[in-house]
């Protein structure tokens, strides 16, 4: 399955993206991808550098006359975010991407499909390959385990780049041109909690299934649920109603994806059996009602398991429902400078309350670094005050715009002329590594461009096929004009 993608147009990168997709390359186990680059470079005979981080840097020399020009840097990250549906069996540290050709886009068999940053990888490798492409000096920058903390743009030195000019192949909106990013910082909560010997009840795990999640950044605005904020809610609302006792709590796997799924135990007295059941039925339709049209196939079910030894101490099982329903999420301030552009926001990405241990992980964002320290000290005042301790690292600076840039009116000029309209240029509320690479060679001049992806981050993920073709033709004609 899968290997059709390589009829399709432009065939030089759907044949690179093609290979990508047998290599298993979630973030952190990139060495097999690397070591196939690697290869292709001894292949063409193009040198390179592979530093302590992991990244590969491969150089391509200019067109010949070309050779004074500015060099250009491409760049593009190598591993890819793995997230599956609950009926998928896949390893994605040994099995290879299954893709479905479904119309006018390129999806995954309930997998997410690696087209982030996978195309630019592809697209990047093509370049190199061909020798019908008219450029200046150039590098292409590989990095490495990106999607996790962005460690290969952080462990790149200086000096190893010579480029003037940096074009990122990450973005997802054909027809955009990104000129910012949000910078980030990732914060932990770690507490303890007591146990006592469980009451005689009906134990039962509630579990909630099927929501879209997505992109912490991109998709953080569009309303949709956050597994872990909800089961907060609905143990909170509970915990009010009966004298429950929880066994324990856990959602969410990624820091930048919106947690799909969480579940937890509890035990219900069995007094209690009919009108508890009536009351999750009741409050869990009123919910799925709430987002209808956000999520509208949330699953949440109730099903009775073994009866477990110890729970959480009242006083424990109360502070820490407390804290979940209270923890911020979300969307916390839009863009002043930038229409339809959040500003800031945090994501409750991974909750896990289990063997006498919390553990609540977040992601947060901000194009502002004042807006994201005053975040990062409400989530640590909160916690706090709850008997937390918080550790904030991962980070990393925003991109701020430079309207004055050359490469920005280059790709405008080439826009208008190969597509007969304007391209928008926009700031994008995600963690581009341009943040990191510009703070490292200051005074390069960047912008980053991509096809159009939907949903990354999740198994709904997927690549409109006639926007790479698209993508491809304005970066050669890039490529062409900086000559």
């Amino acid at each position: 399955m899968g290997k059709e993608i390589i009829e399709l147009k432009p065939t030089i990168v759907w044949r690179h993206f093609y290979d990508l997709t047998q290599i298993p390359r979630p973030s952190g186990h990139e060495k097999k991808v690397i070591g196939h680059i690697k290869n292709f470079a001894d292949a063409h005979k193009l040198d390179y550098t592979i530093d302590e981080t992991g990244n590969i840097i491969i150089r391509k020399p200019a067109t010949p006359g070309k050779e004074n020009l500015p060099g250009v840097i491409l760049q593009s990250h190598v591993d890819m975010v793995p997230q599956k549906n609950n009926d998928k069996a896949h390893n994605f540290e040994t099995d290879p991407i299954e893709t479905i050709i479904d119309g006018e886009w390129l999806k995954a068999n309930k997998t997410t499909l690696g087209a982030d940053n996978g195309i630019g990888v592809a697209a990047m490798l093509a370049v190199l390959e061909s020798a019908e492409i008219e450029h200046g000096p150039l590098e292409a920058l590989f990095t490495v385990t990106e999607e996790t903390g962005m460690d290969g743009a952080f462990g790149l030195k200086q000096g190893l780049l010579k480029g003037k000019i940096l074009i990122n192949l990450d973005s997802e909106d054909e027809g955009e041109l990104f000129v910012g990013c949000a910078g980030g910082i990732n914060g932990s909560a770690k507490t303890t909690y007591n146990e006592e010997a469980a009451m005689q009840g009906l134990a039962y795990e509630i579990t909630i299934s099927g929501l879209r999640g997505g992109h912490s950044g991109l998709d953080i605005n569009l309303g949709r649920a956050n597994a872990n904020k909800l089961i907060g809610r609905i143990l909170w609302s509970a915990l009010s109603n009966f004298p429950l006792q929880i066994t324990g709590i856990s959602g969410g796997n990624l820091r930048n994806a919106i947690p799909r799924e969480s579940r937890a135990q509890i035990i219900v007295p069995k007094k209690f059996e009919n009108d508890f059941a009536q009351y999750f039925s009741q409050y869990c339709e009123m919910v799925k009602n709430e987002y209808r049209v956000a999520d509208p196939h949330i699953e949440i079910t109730l099903k009775e398991v073994a009866q477990p030894k110890k729970v959480l101490t009242n006083n424990d099982a109360l502070r820490l429902v407390g804290m979940l329903n209270a923890a911020p999420n979300g969307v916390v301030r839009m863009s002043n400078d930038m229409q339809d552009v959040v500003e800031t926001s945090l994501n409750l990405a991974i909750v896990n309350i289990s063997g006498g241990n919390v553990e609540f992980l977040y992601l947060l964002r901000s194009s502002v670094d004042s807006a994201k320290y005053a975040l990062a000290d409400q989530v640590a005042s909160l916690h706090k005050i709850l008997g937390c301790e918080l550790e904030f690292n991962g980070d990393y600076p925003g991109w701020k715009p430079n309207p004055g840039s050359a490469i920005l009116k280059t790709m405008v000029e080439q826009y208008k002329k190969g597509f007969g309209r304007e391209p928008q240029v926009k700031a994008i509320h995600a963690g581009l590594e341009c943040g990191i690479i510009g703070g490292k060679y200051p005074g390069l001049d960047m912008i980053s461009f991509g096809p159009t992806i939907r949903h990354p981050h999740s198994p709904d993920e997927k690549v409109k096929i006639d926007t790479v073709d698209m993508f491809w033709k304005f970066l050669l004609n890039t490529l062409k004009a900086v000559c």
